[in-house]
């Protein structure tokens, strides 16, 4: 309970799941095509705007993402990061420039970083050739692992920061390569893969392998506890019940999810299955940890008609919600002890308890109302390793964060 003049504290929520550069592009998709718009369609006019970005891009519109994403309540993001090479496909002299360009834009803000360097080689399930737009993304193994070195080189003096490692999916992975990615890591980083976003990539791996992604996944001996499976929206109960069982955490992304109309994903059941999540901001097309969590929970009130669908019987949403992203979050981006506890990073969200959503609340009403109550202004302060990076509701770096985005988007877009 808040005591007079002293803020609330809540853990700080990992993010793990971003495409940091996508949010150059937010809004750029919400015009009707000629065709019936889908991920696909999105996905070629993603392909159409990364391909105009350089390094300092990428660099300028990271640090506004995560300027954004300490305001919003994330303290560490998962870097999901696939933009490797130049707009030709050629690897920069330094093959991990733009994972330094990632760590710089963390160094700047001060969020915690897992960055997630992303192996790609292929273009659909079963090894076809890549995508003239998916040039930039792709690398062999053996430049994979370069790739990999240099990104742990990237990030060795970021405080805070960790490493993981992460093929692709299926459509850009085959099982041997995603077996073998795996065991490049070291003790300790996670692995993370995109799994059954889409009808299409399920239909296609049923028609080429005989099994959905996830079951494929899963019949290779490759899901144990280090894995976050990234969507998963068409597992199937007994798919999900084996990824529960296994100890893998599910990275749901439910904004973007809704923005591209991948699909709800069977939450509800998931969770019965002792089955542990996380979310992720993906696109970044809207930056916020309680709308994340807001969607969730009305996705499964909208898809089984009923209210609370995530909370344990008596139990507050807000609560059950913010605490599985939480230890979901943390183990997904293997971030040590999760939540506010001895051993833990302290990274910590502070909320106003002057603002007019926490009016006559207590205990778990302030989450409750952070995310279905509140508006802007309702987190003050945030703290990351014991050092406030966020107040009064503002990044420093923002401002000049958005003026150098604003730019870059104006040389992109004008051209």
């Amino acid at each position: 309970d808040a005591e007079p003049g002293r803020l609330i504290a809540v853990p700080g929520l990992p993010n793990l799941h971003s495409h940091a550069f996508q949010r150059g592009m937010a809004g750029l998709t919400e015009h009707a095509g000629d065709s019936e718009d889908s991920f696909w369609t999105w996905r070629a006019l993603m392909y159409r705007f990364l391909a105009q970005l350089t390094p300092d891009d990428v660099e300028a519109i990271a640090t506004l993402a995560y300027a954004e994403m300490l305001e919003a309540g994330f303290t560490r993001v998962g870097e999901f990061h696939y933009l490797h090479h130049d707009p030709d496909g050629a690897p920069y002299g330094n093959r991990a420039e733009m994972a330094e360009r990632i760590a710089a834009a963390a160094q700047a803000t001060g969020i915690n970083l897992t960055l997630l360097p992303c192996f790609y080689a292929h273009g659909e399930i079963g090894g076809a050739p890549p995508a003239a737009g998916q040039r930039r993304f792709l690398n062999d193994l053996d430049g994979y692992a370069a790739l990999a070195e240099g990104s742990r080189r990237a990030i060795a003096g970021l405080p805070g920061a960790g490493l993981g490692l992460a093929p692709h999916s299926l459509r850009a992975a085959t099982i041997d390569q995603i077996r073998a990615v795996a065991a490049m890591a070291r003790p300790g980083e996670p692995l993370h893969i995109h799994a059954a976003e889409q009808v299409k990539e399920v239909e296609a791996a049923l028609r080429i392998l005989g099994l959905p992604p996830i079951a494929a996944l899963l019949d290779a001996g490759l899901i144990d506890a280090r894995w976050c499976l990234i969507h998963a929206t068409h597992g199937t109960g007994a798919e999900l019940a084996r990824v529960a069982a296994a100890g893998a955490v599910v990275g749901l992304c439910p904004v973007t999810e809704s923005n591209l109309g991948d699909g709800i994903f069977p939450a509800m059941a998931y969770r019965a299955a002792g089955g542990r999540f996380g979310v992720g901001t993906d696109s970044n097309v809207l930056i916020s940890a309680p709308a994340e969590l807001r969607t969730l929970e009305y996705s499964q009130r909208l898809a089984g008609r009923t209210r609370n669908a995530m909370a344990p019987r008596g139990g507050s949403t807000g609560r059950a919600l913010w605490q599985a992203a939480v230890d979901g979050g943390t183990q997904a981006l293997a971030a040590g002890p999760a939540g506010i506890v001895p051993g833990a990073f302290a990274d910590l969200v502070l909320l106003d308890p002057g603002h007019p959503a926490f009016a006559a609340r207590a205990g778990d009403r302030h989450l409750d109302s952070l995310l279905f109550a509140a508006r802007d202004g309702a987190i003050h302060e945030v703290w990351v390793r014991g050092v406030r990076v966020v107040e009064a509701g503002i990044h420093p770096a923002r401002a000049a964060a958005e003026r150098r985005v604003a730019a870059t988007l104006t040389r992109i877009l004008g051209a």
